[in-house]
């Protein structure tokens, strides 16, 4: 067996949390990272670009939804928790009854893109075929599996969080001063400044997670 990552995307009204678009066009989303429990599903989520001090109340009414209870405030960005209803079938509740590991899922006014892992290509492709049968419309956009050679740090990023960090690092990003901007950057990825903060700050939480986890402990 091998694992195997994909990336997908789907409309961004074709999931619960994209009321929120309707009142607020130009805020991103982005999931915790969930934890698969048997029948239930209650993640975190940040709100990202928005200062309205209702941010809760902009989302809203969906079956798909019970409810939402804002957490707390950084600035511009919200952290919310969202209670799901079991019985309506959406990526989520596919995600789960598949077994299917959520890497990562940001949306927009645009799309929602999801980052998941399978044990094996079989395990992706059997969660494809359950979300045709529940008329689900995603878009298959990425598929590799993870191969023995990947290093630690290559294994932990996603691809789009790699094609950002190159990106950046190449466009002189991490310069000091800057020479490129996220909105630029964004530009160059057809996706939002939102989106690019996000992979960049995964994808830096990735690699220090695992280049620290290598460090060994300082002798006496």
């Amino acid at each position: 067996m091998m694992a195997t990552e994909a990336s997908f995307t789907v409309p961004s009204d074709e999931f619960p949390l994209g009321t929120v678009f309707k009142q607020l066009p130009d805020v991103s989303v982005e999931l915790e990272r969930i934890i698969p429990a048997r029948d239930v599903v209650i993640p975190y989520f940040w709100v990202r670009g928005t200062t309205v001090d209702d941010v809760e109340g902009a989302f809203l009414e969906h079956p798909g939804v019970k409810g939402i209870q804002f957490i707390d405030s950084v600035e511009d960005e919200h952290l919310l928790r969202v209670e799901w209803a079991v019985d309506y079938d959406d990526v989520l509740t596919t995600l789960t009854e598949t077994q299917i590991a959520l890497i990562e899922a940001v949306g927009t006014d645009e799309q929602w893109t999801f980052d998941i892992r399978g044990d094996t290509r079989g395990d992706i492709a059997d969660f494809q075929s359950r979300c045709r049968e529940l008329d689900i419309p995603i878009t298959l956009t990425e598929l590799h599996a993870l191969t023995p050679v990947e290093t630690g740090t290559e294994a932990a990023l996603t691809d789009t969080q790699q094609e950002a960090l190159v990106l950046a690092y190449e466009r002189g990003y991490f310069e000091s001063p800057r020479e490129a901007t996220m909105e630029e950057i964004g530009d160059e990825l057809g996706i939002t400044q939102q989106a690019v903060a996000s992979r960049l700050r995964r994808g830096i939480k990735h690699i220090l997670g695992s280049t620290l986890s290598d460090v060994s402990a300082p002798s006496r």
